[in-house]
């Protein structure tokens, strides 16, 4: 006798039609899920600023390859010379100048810390020549006690702090307003220690004149060749400073290459020197 189905089963086109729409659903699930996941990851890339530990070694060794030539910019802190830009000398991790002012409240709140530190002494000096290129109250005894307190946790904390309340800090926070990813923020970074805030704010002024930023609707890309554009006019006129090649042969080329997020790995040349970052760095700051 055969057996009548039960009046519960589904037949065999309508059991078909089922697994497939089973099968349509989990489908469109699972590529809702990758949607989702790239989002996620996409949102947490674009979340990364220069402020992360790996972005700001990385932007340390970039500066550091242009101000002293090595990648070690750990290792500068008691570097001092006069490099004959009209500055007076210059020092530190980021080039700290007798006669731009920086060096002066460098040593300053250094000594508001470590009253009897062996700069101290030479503030009357530093005051005097703020502003000019003379060595005048200075010179090998300066040079000497700047060597000797960069061996002191202390004055190395005080030039990293310096570097984060004079250039970093502005810099980052300007490009963040500007709508600028992570190579943008070091671009700002790099212009703001060799220019300071005025002459950053100059060579800005001049970007903006020529294109928007993406805060305001511009595109980047095109924003931060505008801004190198003219940072490079800018070197050009000034002492010393004539070779653009930190420019060129190492912020354009990251941007050339679409690199807005400064990825790893990294090469590049300043001066005609090359230089080389193939995978994140460990954070020394």
């Amino acid at each position: 006798m055969t057996p009548h189905p039960s009046a519960s089963a589904a037949p065999p086109r309508r059991r078909g039609l089922i697994a497939l729409v089973v099968v349509l659903a989990v489908v469109v699930l699972a590529a809702g899920g990758v949607a989702v996941w790239a989002a996620v990851r996409g949102a947490a890339a674009a979340a990364v600023t220069l402020r992360d530990p790996v972005k700001r070694e990385i932007a340390m060794e970039l500066v550091a390859s242009a101000e002293n030539s090595t990648l070690a910019w750990y290792d500068r802190y008691d570097y001092i010379e006069d490099i004959g830009d009209e500055r007076g000398y210059t020092g530190g991790l980021v080039g700290f100048t007798s006669g731009t002012h920086d060096m002066l409240m460098l040593v300053e709140r250094y000594t508001e810390k470590v009253p009897d530190n062996r700069l101290a002494e030479f503030l009357p000096a530093l005051r005097a020549v703020d502003g000019t290129d003379s060595h005048e109250g200075l010179g090998e005894a300066f040079e000497e006690a700047w060597r000797a307190e960069a061996a002191q946790p202390a004055f190395q904390q005080a030039q990293r702090d310096e570097v984060d309340r004079l250039y970093f800090e502005p810099a980052v926070g300007q490009a963040l307003s500007d709508g600028l990813g992570v190579l943008g923020q070091f671009i700002y970074f790099d212009a703001m220690v060799m220019h300071g805030d005025s002459g950053f704010a100059s060579i800005r002024d001049a970007a903006l004149r020529a294109q928007a930023t993406p805060a305001d609707g511009g595109d980047q890309v095109a924003y931060l060749h505008a801004f190198l554009d003219a940072r490079a006019d800018e070197m050009r006129a000034e002492a010393a400073h004539e070779d653009t090649s930190r420019i060129d042969t190492a912020q354009r080329t990251f941007l050339d290459a679409g690199n807005l997020s400064l990825d790893p790995p990294l090469r590049w040349s300043v001066y005609g020197d090359p230089y080389e970052i193939e995978s994140a760095p460990p954070s020394r700051w």
